[in-house]
């Protein structure tokens, strides 16, 4: 986490390319990388929302680019509104945990009102329950991680086996969530039955609020980050369904309009005809027919526009595609030719050391031979020797 941070910081001091050379190439940006947040691109991402409060989702994982958020909101590609709809479910799902909050808040405000017991849990065990489901939350997030790649791969087994197991640590973390709650529940019970203050939820973050509080005390709350961060997501996801409901209604007030433009140009080729057929004015006809030609030529002018235009994207995403795979195909290469290169370095030491050999091995060869004659010269030495003592003791005998 502190390196992602500090790298995070250095990227945005220095630049995304700090550690590029001045000859290296620089990598388009495009929005539609994995490394990017989509939650960002579309309003803000959830994770700024509540740190140090005990709804922390924890540091995201992507980057935060507002270089790339610029490009994202530019576009005009179909595939933003998969980006929203990611960003949709998860805000719902937020919001959905923080109304069941609300719920139970009420309903523990009903307990409370009937004098029932509140349950007691001890401060060490609370603080054990606080560690155990920030470990869960941890273990969540990595196993959601590991479910949507095996997902991204095919692997739907193990995307269903990881979300089983997700599943499983929720309920476990749900479970000490609802200690944890109805500890501080009966504190604030028994706070409330000391000072004698009648209580309520807050229908924005679900938390506890004293009925008639100081002002201060409720300025504080409603700047605080958790209900800010609640009533953000609450606000963005209204804009984007406003925006939606927007975008349907302008449609179907085109195909209104464009419907309505083709029941007029029926009525007038009907009534043309009436006329021609009354009238019998043969020029007229042609005018009026050349003239809905042209109108429909024009209409085609204008789908064929639109299938260009399509085309155009089409054709810009697989360019986009083909520089990845190029990309993709050089570093191969790049990599295989370092890998014979150090098959070559390889291959020349094996054969210098083998050279070196044979010229060890040619060098002993040369001198045992050396060594063979000059003991053979002194055998043949010592052998004349003995011969030419043996002649003077013969001659010397015989005189």
């Amino acid at each position: 986490m502190a390196v992602a941070a500090a790298a995070a910081l250095l990227d945005e001091l220095m630049g995304r390319y700090r550690n590029l050379a001045p000859t290296d190439k620089t990598k388009d940006l495009n929005w539609e990388d994995p490394e990017f947040c989509k939650y960002y691109m579309v309003k803000f991402c959830p994770h700024d929302l509540f740190v140090n409060t005990r709804a922390d989702l924890g540091a995201c994982p992507r980057v935060h680019d507002d270089e790339i958020k610029e490009l994202f909101e530019k576009s005009t590609s179909s595939k933003k509104q998969a980006y929203e709809d990611e960003f949709i479910r998860f805000a719902q799902s937020m919001l959905n945990e923080v109304e069941r909050k609300i719920v139970k808040g009420k309903q523990r405000l009903a307990l409370m009102n009937k004098n029932e017991p509140p349950s007691t849990l001890s401060a060490a065990q609370t603080q054990r329950n606080d560690e155990t489901i920030k470990l869960l939350t941890e273990k969540i997030n990595k196993l959601v991680n590991e479910a949507e790649a095996a997902g991204i791969e095919g692997n739907v087994e193990q995307a269903q086996g990881l979300m089983k197991l997700c599943d499983q640590l929720k309920d476990e973390r749900e479970t000490l969530q609802k200690q944890n709650d109805n500890h501080a529940w009966s504190q604030t019970a028994e706070l409330a039955a000391a000072q004698e203050k009648q209580m309520e939820v807050c229908e924005v973050c679900g938390a506890f609020l004293i009925v008639g509080d100081a002002q201060s005390r409720i300025d504080d709350h409603l700047q605080g980050k958790q209900h800010v961060g609640y009533q953000r997501l609450r606000t963005s996801l209204e804009e984007i369904m406003a925006a939606r409901a927007k975008d349907r209604e302008e449609k179907e007030k085109r195909r209104e309009e464009e419907r309505r433009e083709r029941s007029r140009r029926e009525k007038e080729r009907d009534s043309g005809r009436k006329r021609r057929d009354e009238d019998g004015d043969r020029d007229g006809d042609r005018d009026r027919d050349r003239s809905d030609r042209d109108r429909d030529r024009i209409d085609r002018d204008r789908d064929r526009i639109d299938r260009d235009r399509d085309r155009n994207d089409r054709d810009k995403d697989k360019d986009r595609d083909a520089d990845r795979s190029r990309d993709r195909r050089r570093r191969n290469d790049d990599r295989h030719s370092s890998s014979r290169d150090n098959d070559r370095d390889r291959n020349d030491r094996n054969d210098r050391d083998r050279k070196r050999d044979d010229r060890r091995r040619s060098h002993d060869n040369d001198r045992d031979r050396e060594s063979r004659e000059r003991d053979r010269d002194r055998k043949r030495s010592r052998h004349d020797d003995r011969h030419s003592r043996r002649d003077r003791n013969d001659s010397y005998r015989r005189h």
